[in-house]
This record gives structure tokens, C-alpha cells and sequence, in this order.
């Protein structure tokens, strides 16, 4: 017997799970079991997606559901993995504990290369890995040199048309082919777990506001996040919303609250705070928001990609800034949602008066800034990469990139033009490796 096994940790990749298996993405299994993972950074005090008022729209996709959690207690999802050592008797343990017996085992996880995700394929060593996408983060490449015992396991990657003609870079060292979820079977499950959700009196047709907690990621300071959420109903109000709904971030602490409506009193505009963790999609069902604005959610994509609604996004240019190391996986969904989404502060751009970017342009950006994040993981996007920064010199798209960032990889735009000839010089080359032999002996 098969024995399909499905590790989430949000609602929304949940949703994409069971849209998958509504669509007839997996093929048939004698048993599926939902393993939750709660990566909140105290799980303690933050409800699991099993325990969010709308899964039970979602409950009847799976024959049984599991805490990774408790399994693993008492350490903390994201910061556990087996010892390699261990892997086989972890096996043995979990088959015993979850009665799998002798089945096949075939893995649906997310982000592959963290925990908990890359921990339960590294248990299972025989099972095939389908991947899914929770996001945008599958437009990036992989974030780190996956050992290919996981790696060449993997046989696709699934994900929602959230940018159509984007296609994702997560796993393409693998040659691993990207599939989509129709979307036709995500908004119906959208429409289920809408019509779960008990949600107080929201006002239709408002300006919905979406918090990110971004500060509990060392992104931005929590006095930074705040101002941001203060530029949301400021730039919300500036163009003429005088109904507002904010959405904070599950974890983001009761504080901002009280700033965000106090802001929003002041400029004579009525805001509503929901404090309930609820998909910001049932909210665009529930309520038709006027326009949503945000940082760099995914939300903002499914928004304008999935529900038709205006959207605008604050707050990306001083991300793409702050991003640190250049490699961080967020950099691509922030890359994404500022060059695709008008700035909440342009007016004429938010009401369609300004053209954005094609989607050709963001193709060829997303690859330049993949190869850049990660030039080791897909040399194959060099050529590529210097193309598009060979031809696009102007500041609207050097600021995607960091200029010490570009003269490591000897890339166009890293080095003045007068010295552009050193990264093909080979003495120049010698050098700096004669340089960083000192440096690197002089520390020790």
C-alpha cells in the first residue's frame, strides 16, 4: 500500500495541497496523512493551521492528520534535524509510531531546503519528494547546494500561476519540471474555506491593509515596521479611502494596533483592526476590498492575480536595501512584488495611468537576480545575467542589485566603465587571490 504523506505549516499551503488533490495532482494512495508543523517562534502561544477556524473545510482531503510538532518535542521544528547516523532509526520510529508499516512513503513538502521540510526527506531516504510552493519564494533559486540524495529525489515542483509566464528557479539544478495547480481548483477551495470562516461585521468595499511581521526576521526594527504600517493608511487615505481594514500579522504585537488606528482617526478615516488568523483571500471574497495594499505578501499577487483587485505595495524599495546577505530568500517574492506592483505613493501608477513591467522584463530580471543570489547553484544563468545587465544600466533596474554584489561575479554595472576589463584580467585576478590569502593569514 502507498501511504502519501503531506507537510504543511500554513493555512494557504494547506489550500494548495488540497486544490492539488482535488485536481488529481497525486495519483491514488491507500492512506494521506496531513503532517503539521507549527514554525511559529513560540508554537506554544500560536494556534497550529489544524486548529484555524476554516480547516475543517479542508479536513476531509486527508485521512489523518499529525503533529511534526509533537514529534520532534521538545525541540522546535525549524531548528531540529537528524543526525545522519540516525536517519534509519528515525525511520523505523516514525513507521512504528505513525503505522506505516512497510508502505511506500511518497513526501509533499515545502521549502526543501529548511527545516522541518528537509528533515522528513532526509528520514524517508527511499521516498520520491514532490515539492510545493507556499508563495513566491519558488521564482528564486534554491537556497542552498541541496545534497543530491535529497535533491535527485525530487520529481517536480507544484505551484499556483501567481505570476503567469514567470516560471519558478527552485530546483532547476535538478532539472526538476515545474507544474501548475489549476487555478480553477484553488478558488474553489478559496470558496470553501470562505464560507467556514466566522468573521465579525467587516465594511465591503474598504482599503484592506495587510501587516507583515517583518522585525521577528531581523528585516526591519519594530519601530521601522510601524512606520511602515503608519505609510500604509497614509498612502490608503491619500488616495481617497475613507474606510480602512487592517490585517497584522498573527504574532506582531497588540501595539501596532492602537497606531494604526490612532493614525487613521487622525486623518478622519475609520479603520478596522481583524485579529484573527484568517487568509487575507477569504477577505477578498468576504468584503471586495476597494484595493488592497501591503509589503511584499503573496497575498498582494493573489489579489491582483486571482481576484482581479487593485493592489499597491510601501515599503520594498527600503527592503531591497536591507535584504542581507544578498542571498536571502526573501529578495526575489520583495523583487517581484516591486517591479510587478505600482507604489502606493504614485497615484497615477496605482490607478493604471503609469505602465509596469512586462512580463518578459520580469523574466529576464528574476533570472539576473537569481544568478546573482546564487552563481555557484546555476552557473548555466551567467550568460543570461549579463545580457540583461549589459542592456539595463539604468538605475530602475541596477537597484535589484548590489554594486559590491556585481564586481564579486565580474557582472556589468559592478565595476566603473574604465575598469571594466578586470574581471577577464588575469593578472588582475591573481591579485585578488594573492590579496585574500594575506587577509585570510593575517586573521588567523
Amino acid at each position: 500500500m502507498t501511504t502519501q504523506i503531506f507537510l504543511a505549516s500554513t493555512l494557504y499551503g494547506a489550500a494548495t495541497l488540497a486544490a492539488a488533490l482535488d485536481a488529481g495532482c497525486f495519483g491514488p494512495a491507500g492512506r494521506r496523512i496531513l503532517l503539521v508543523s507549527n514554525n511559529a517562534a513560540v508554537p506554544e502561544t500560536t494556534p497550529a493551521l489544524d486548529e484555524a477556524p476554516g480547516f475543517a473545510a479542508l479536513r476531509d482531503r486527508f485521512d489523518e492528520v499529525l503533529s511534526w510538532n509533537a514529534t520532534v518535542a521538545p525541540f522546535h521544528p525549524s531548528g531540529w534535524s537528524p543526525r545522519p547516523d540516525d536517519a534509519v532509526l528515525w525511520e523505523r520510529h516514525l513507521r512504528l509510531a505513525w503505522r506505516l508499516g512497510d508502505d511506500d512513503v511518497e513526501l509533499a513538502v515545502e521549502s526543501i531546503q529548511a527545516q522541518p521540510a528537509l528533515g522528513v526527506t532526509q528520514i524517508f531516504t527511499g521516498a520520491p519528494v514532490t515539492v510545493y510552493a507556499d508563495g513566491l519564494m519558488s521564482y528564486g533559486p534554491t537556497r542552498i547546494k541541496l545534497d543530491p540524495l535529497v535533491g535527485t529525489r525530487v520529481t517536480r515542483l507544484l505551484h499556483l500561476d501567481l505570476v503567469p509566464g514567470l516560471r519558478p528557479l527552485l530546483l532547476t539544478e535538478y532539472e526538476v519540471p515545474a507544474e501548475l495547480v489549476p487555478t480553477d481548483a484553488f478558488r474553489k477551495v478559496l470558496d470553501e474555506l470562505a464560507a467556514h470562516e466566522e468573521l465579525p461585521p467587516l465594511p465591503q468595499g474598504a482599503a484592506l491593509l495587510l501587516g507583515q511581521y517583518l522585525s521577528a526576521l531581523d528585516i526591519l526594527t519594530p519601530e521601522e515596521e510601524e512606520a511602515l504600517h503608519l505609510r500604509m493608511v497614509r498612502g490608503a487615505v491619500a488616495l481617497g479611502h475613507r474606510s480602512l481594514v487592517f490585517k497584522p500579522h498573527p504574532t506582531a504585537p497588540a501595539a501596532w494596533h492602537r497606531a494604526v488606528t490612532d493614525e487613521a482617526e487622525r486623518l478622519g478615516a475609520e479603520l478596522t483592526v481583524l485579529d484573527l488568523p484568517v487568509l487575507a483571500e477569504v477577505l477578498f471574497r468576504r468584503i471586495r476590498p476597494a484595493l488592497v495594499a501591503g509589503c511584499f505578501s503573496t497575498a498582494l499577487i493573489t489579489a491582483s492575480a486571482l481576484h482581479g483587485l487593485p493592489v499597491a505595495r510601501t515599503g520594498t524599495t527600503m527592503l531591497l536595501d536591507r535584504l542581507t546577505p544578498y542571498q536571502n530568500s526573501n529578495r526575489i517574492p520583495v523583487t517581484v512584488v516591486d517591479a510587478l506592483l505600482p507604489d502606493l505613493e504614485d497615484a497615477a501608477a496605482v490607478r493604471g495611468q503609469r505602465p509596469g513591467t512586462t512580463a518578459e522584463e520580469l523574466g529576464e530580471l528574476v533570472t539576473a537576480v537569481g544568478y546573482a543570489m546564487q552563481a555557484k547553484i546555476h552557473p548555466s544563468l551567467r550568460a543570461d545575467a549579463v545580457r540583461f545587465l549589459a542592456d539595463h544600466q539604468d538605475e530602475r533596474w541596477l537597484r535589484y542589485f548590489k554594486r559590491r554584489r556585481l564586481a564579486s561575479l565580474g557582472l556589468p554595472g559592478g565595476l566603473p566603465s574604465g575598469l571594466s576589463f578586470l574581471p577577464d584580467n588575469r593578472l588582475a585576478r591573481r591579485v585578488v587571490r594573492r590579496a585574500r590569502q594575506v587577509r585570510r593569514a593575517v586573521r588567523r
